[in-house]
């Protein structure tokens, strides 16, 4: 009995080391820098999106208040349905933001995630405030430049906003919604709600409005591609790391995404260098682009990150465009 009361307290007390020595590795100089090291990207991935968000509404509230609401121009989307019920209507804009925008933040939060909604929600609340307490100067009454420059400042509104993990124009979201529903493209849902928008705008208003407003929507769509490089397009992702096998359960764990292990040689290769190594590509949207740039930086700031243009995906672990940031 004595022998056995002798072991059990032996066991004991070995197992009081055991986990002693486990919660010092836990606060070990290394994991300590490691979490440091996350902690900073973290914060500084949430403080740079904050500021495109922000810029982002700015930028939308000069287009609307300082071009395209006094001329009665609109654009496509949700800002143009916004545009046009307030030339018919005189509703006030900011309300019509909101209300508008509100289905399709709902409808994010169940095909997108949560922090994209939250963000969309923050997002388009914030133009609505900016719209209704920021005065913007009235720069000019020349048609062509309230169609172009009108254009310019929502689309880099609306370009910022994504880049920042966020919309404040609800298209998207409907468009994507609705390409897995019908099986078709992106781009095919978005024009065809645009023409659904500009029709209503000949009928309701004037055709030479109509007009000028498919100028300004060419405008916005050409300034949003060129901030964020074709929203509505796959991304294919190689990455060369020597922390591959932690960025490969990274993107399978944490985003939920398929990878594909390719057996490669380094070209270059380093002293105390391996001369194999594992590349690693993944087909990600880029609404989650943002997201896996900052998830990569955390494990291997010095990773080697190749982006390519995937016109569409069938099959796999693909998820239709969303953003889980």
């Amino acid at each position: 009995m004595q022998a056995f009361l002798k072991k059990i307290i032996t066991q004991t007390v070995l197992q009081k080391k055991r986990k002693s020595l486990t919660n010092l590795e836990q606060f070990s100089p290394f994991v300590l820098a490691k979490g440091f090291r996350e902690l900073k990207v973290l914060i500084f991935s949430q403080i740079k999106d904050i500021g495109l968000i922000v810029i982002g509404i700015f930028s939308a509230a000069f287009g609307f208040k300082g071009f395209l609401l006094t001329n009665h121009f609109i654009d496509g989307g949700v800002t143009g349905i916004s545009l046009l019920i307030n030339a018919i209507t005189n509703i006030p804009i900011h309300l019509l933001i909101i209300g508008i925008n509100l289905p399709f933040i709902v409808l994010g939060y169940r095909i997108i995630g949560k922090w994209f909604a939250i963000k969309t929600a923050l997002s388009i609340t914030g133009l609505a405030l900016c719209l209704a307490f920021v005065e913007f100067p009235d720069i000019t009454k020349d048609n062509l430049l309230v169609a172009i420059f009108g254009g310019f400042f929502l689309g880099a509104g609306i370009g910022l906003s994504v880049r920042g993990g966020a919309v404040i124009d609800g298209t998207e979201v409907l468009a994507i919604y609705l390409s897995r529903k019908l099986g078709t493209t992106i781009g095919d849902i978005i024009i065809l709600i645009n023409v659904l928008i500009f029709s209503a705008a000949a009928y309701w208003l004037t055709f030479e409005i109509a007009m000028y407003s498919m100028i300004t929507y060419l405008s916005a769509s050409k300034t949003l591609d060129f901030i964020i490089e074709g929203i509505d397009e796959y991304t294919g992702v190689t990455i060369i790391s020597a922390h591959d096998e932690d960025i490969r359960q990274m993107i399978i764990t944490q985003m939920g995404r398929g990878v594909t292990v390719y057996a490669g040689k380094r070209g270059i290769i380093k002293e105390g260098e391996k001369t194999d190594i594992n590349i690693i590509y993944t087909v990600i949207t880029r609404l989650e682009l943002n997201r896996l740039n900052a998830e990569i930086a955390k494990i291997d700031a010095n990773a080697f990150v190749v982006m390519s243009t995937v016109n569409d995906t069938k099959g796999g672990m693909i998820k239709k465009r969303p953003l889980q940031h």
